[in-house]
């Protein structure tokens, strides 16, 4: 084990949309675990949406802020090589919160051990991760799938929306509708993850594309994206519609508009509702009970995309913001 590590610190807020220069690598000694923690060489990490807002001074999130000069963190999996932790052995793979570097003291209590015979490490990630978790909850708690519903997923061809959009189809939506950007993306959601219609919101008119896909309108809508996406699937809601709100990309780096027909929600009786995912962690053995076996038998499928190094850390997450994955981005740290 080589005895530096190293990992990405926050060097400045950004000012605008977040660029390369918010960003520094830093080698430091590979720490030494205390009572009741575990080291964890890490071996693969997320990059989400979400990290954007704590790039800020100040956000609504219920996760703190990042501190500049500080590493970042968010989800990670790695190997633990050492262990003061009873329970918690040499040798086992976990996940835990403390990515953006090399290697990751952990207290054991913040920390998972993961099945790798069930499934790969890094689909603890993705499917298996919060990823899959926050798909599941918006579909089958916040706004669930009723049978024959038609359901419309914002960007579909990401992380969340690529599993939402065949989780509906299991819990027996009749048709399936996903945004994405550009006609690859487009073209996967159909061919790769089984939507029945994709429309590519680059091409511009999004509100006539869903039309034309749904004439009849939409029952259900997962929201990633907000603006213009939120205000075409308002208008599109029938009587009774159902939103879950689980993000809003367009706007984490601009100032997007918000929809301009809120009054269609009174209307049309329509109830949208926001997805906190961190509100369903004590499901998360529940969730990954049903979607192993998902994903074993073939009938749940996921995409990466992956770049090679923490130094590629920062390169990821600003692709992340603009639509460069598809599927979950990944790093995989050798």
């Amino acid at each position: 084990m080589t005895n530096r590590n190293r990992e990405i610190r926050l060097a400045s807020r950004p000012s605008g949309p977040a660029r390369t220069e918010n960003f520094a690598l830093a080698e430091t000694e590979i720490p030494e675990p205390g009572a009741g923690q575990i080291l964890v060489r890490n071996t693969w990490m997320s990059v989400d949406p979400f990290m954007r807002g704590l790039m800020d001074a100040e956000s609504d999130f219920f996760l703190p802020q990042y501190e500049i000069g500080q590493p970042l963190y968010g989800g990670a999996v790695g190997e633990v090589v050492a262990s003061r932790a009873d329970g918690v052995p040499v040798g086992a793979t976990v996940s835990h919160f403390l990515g953006w570097r090399e290697y990751a003291v952990v207290d054991a209590a913040e920390a998972t051990v993961i099945d790798t015979g069930l499934a790969p490490a890094n689909a603890y990630l993705g499917p298996l991760g919060t990823t899959g978790l926050t798909a599941w909850a918006a579909l089958t708690d916040v706004a669930p799938v009723r049978e024959g519903d038609v359901v419309f997923v914002s960007a579909a061809a990401g992380a969340v929306g690529s599993i939402a959009g065949q989780i509906a189809r299991r819990l027996g939506a009749a048709k399936v509708i996903g945004s994405a950007g550009g006609p690859d993306k487009a073209k996967r959601l159909v061919h790769d993850f089984g939507f029945d219609a994709a429309l590519d919101y680059k091409r511009g008119d999004l509100a006539g594309q869903l039309a034309a896909a749904a004439p009849d309108g939409i029952d259900l809508y997962v929201d990633n994206v907000g603006g213009d996406h939120l205000e075409a699937a308002i208008d599109a809601m029938r009587t009774g519609g159902r939103a879950a709100l689980i993000g809003s990309i367009s706007g984490y780096e601009a100032d997007v508009p918000g929809p301009r027909n809120l009054e269609r929600i009174v209307l049309r009786q329509l109830t949208l509702r926001g997805v906190q995912v961190s509100a369903y962690f004590d499901r998360f053995p529940e969730f990954i009970a049903q979607a192993a076996g998902w994903l074993a038998d073939g009938s749940l499928r996921s995409a990466e995309t992956v770049v090679e190094g923490i130094e590629q850390a920062p390169a990821a997450f600003l692709g992340v913001l603009s639509g460069a994955n598809t599927g979950k981005m990944l790093v995989r740290l050798p």
